[in-house]
């Protein structure tokens, strides 16, 4: 789409995260927003396809999703959907696989969302036990990392989930004003329920977000880490810290 006189270019931010660290709780924050479309891990089908991974529910993201990265990488980068000035896209790291070219990233605003790997593997394996670091991915999350600060200017912007979750209202206006987009309240709640770009209701990966109306009190207690589950975590470790170095104080 090419603006018309004295209408800015359209602002596509690319929130890069894994799974299980209140990455749709953020996108649902952004949805509320009026002046803002949305995207939800739009390579999740070709990478299922591509890797023949096997995931809870992964059904429904094959029938609605397109199974070709270039199919993908062709809309994200196409007209933005209602011609809102923002396109908020939030994609997994680890969905990235490497035939994927990366100059497309330089072209968004990029920012990451990064959750204690603890917290993960233990929220992780309440829907699929057995397995490895690599499906947390952090490793591809510091990849991902490492080209846009090789790429782009500055450092982006990093949020921790912790923040996110203790104090929502600080953390979204520190994102915000990192990003340049001005806060709005709508930020703070959503309706409740199966929203349009969820794979179905119930779906597991997505029951406790659809059973939300807006970010849930925050408890400060570490969850306890099964014995099987540390070797996971202690892999994590390394890559989590690189980017939560960078992350904003709120």
């Amino acid at each position: 789409m090419i603006p018309g006189p004295g209408r800015r270019p359209p602002r596509r931010i690319a929130l890069w995260s894994g799974p299980r660290s209140l990455s749709t709780a953020l996108l649902r924050s952004w949805e509320s927003r009026a002046d803002t479309a949305v995207s939800d891990e739009p390579f999740y089908a070709y990478f299922l396809t591509a890797t023949g991974a096997d995931r809870p529910n992964a059904g429904d993201s094959l029938d609605s999703q397109p199974h070709d990265w270039r199919v993908v990488l062709g809309r994200l980068l196409g007209e933005v959907p209602d011609r809102r000035p923002i396109w908020f896209q939030k994609h997994h790291a680890m969905h990235l696989l490497p035939e994927v070219p990366r100059s497309w990233i330089a072209g968004m605003t990029n920012c990451f969302l990064v959750r204690h790997p603890a917290r993960v593997a233990v929220s992780y394996a309440r829907i699929r036990p057995g397995f490895t670091a690599e499906d947390l991915g952090f490793r591809q999350l510091r990849a991902v990392f490492g080209y846009v600060t090789e790429h782009c200017p500055g450092t982006p912007p990093v949020l921790n989930a912790a923040d996110l979750a203790r104090d929502p209202p600080t953390a979204l206006k520190a994102l915000c004003a990192a990003l340049g987009v001005d806060f709005t309240e709508d930020m703070l709640a959503w309706p409740p329920g199966r929203h349009e770009h969820d794979p179905s209701l119930g779906d597991p990966w997505y029951r406790n977000v659809q059973g939300s109306s807006g970010y849930l009190p925050y408890t400060e207690d570490e969850p306890q880490v099964p014995a099987e589950l540390r070797g996971v975590v202690d892999a994590c470790m390394d890559d989590y810290l690189h980017l939560d170095r960078h992350r904003i104080h709120c």
